[in-house]
């Protein structure tokens, strides 16, 4: 059996209205096509949907049978169309996002309380990682996109820059006297050095640094996070390579002090990843529109 969809479109208004003219006002054809169309769908069901009446047309009891079924369909069209519309509109929907740690910390959660206040009705999913693994969550479709340090080399990612980011040398307050001398790697040397863990994207750069200006750095504690190396040198175990932006209020405060470096640790970036050629959801979007530069292309 060759049904058009359309016929059953066409069909339902008729039934709705219980007539022609103003099923065809409705549809924005005209009522001659509505004839054509139902004497179509009779003679490929074999029956009649419709009788004439005085007043317009009445269903058959083959034509009632068919509504039955034919209404609930449309019922679950329209519930379809309107939650489309309503997450387009934001009154519904979810975000999954993944950052690591710190970037959640110091950077995203300034966002999240802000997107949260102006749309309630949106869940947020946010799964922490390192930024390598944040990059194969994104490729693996398990989040819309991610808060990642930049760079990132990934031909199927497209990663866009946002706030800038300085890394630094400090330590606590036991090693305030050396916040006027200007380190090489031969004082580096003479020194504990706390880092990151190897994986992370911050080791890999800090790393990267020191090869490039033949310095040796060999970490005394290697720790899993930004929180945790604070802590180790808020108690003086050694010197921290930490980003600045986000212990300023320590160094404020003089619980730490910053190390100054005869070749200073270039800046780089924060950075949204988003999966090459994948479209971002109007809620995604919408979070995005938030952040520094308007990532909402």
């Amino acid at each position: 059996m060759n049904v058009n969809l359309e016929w059953y479109r066409v069909f339902y208004q008729v039934a709705k209205t219980g007539s022609l003219t103003r099923a065809a006002a409705l549809l924005h054809i005209t009522q001659p096509a509505v004839s054509h169309t139902l004497k179509q769908m009779e003679e490929q069901l074999g029956g009649s949907l419709f009788f004439r009446t005085s007043r317009g047309v009445q269903l058959t009891t083959e034509g009632e049978v068919l509504l039955g079924y034919i209404e609930q369909a449309f019922i679950n069209v329209n519930m379809g169309e309107k939650a489309i519309a309503e997450m387009h509109n934001l009154d519904k929907g979810e975000i999954h996002i993944g950052a690591s740690d710190t970037l959640c910390k110091y950077y995203l959660l300034p966002y999240l309380d802000r997107y949260r206040a102006e749309y309630p009705n949106i869940r947020i999913h946010v799964t922490n990682r390192t930024t390598p693994e944040t990059i194969q969550l994104l490729k693996e479709g398990r989040i819309d996109f991610g808060i990642v340090s930049l760079p990132v080399m990934d031909k199927q990612v497209e990663v866009r820059e946002s706030s800038a980011i300085q890394d630094c040398l400090v330590g606590g307050k036991g090693y305030s006297h050396l916040d006027n001398t200007i380190f090489t790697g031969e004082e580096l040397e003479q020194y504990p050095i706390l880092m990151l863990e190897k994986g992370a994207s911050t080791r890999k750069y800090i790393d990267d640094y020191a090869a490039a200006h033949d310095m040796q750095i060999i970490p005394e504690i290697e720790l899993g996070s930004i929180d945790l190396l604070l802590q180790f040198a808020l108690r003086d175990f050694g010197l921290a390579f930490v980003i600045r932006d986000f212990v300023i209020n320590e160094l404020r405060e003089g619980s730490l002090v910053e190390i100054p470096l005869a070749v200073p640790i270039p800046k780089r970036h924060v950075g949204v990843a988003t999966l090459r050629g994948v479209p971002l959801s109007a809620a995604s979007r919408s979070f995005l529109s938030l952040l520094p530069d308007h990532f909402s292309k």
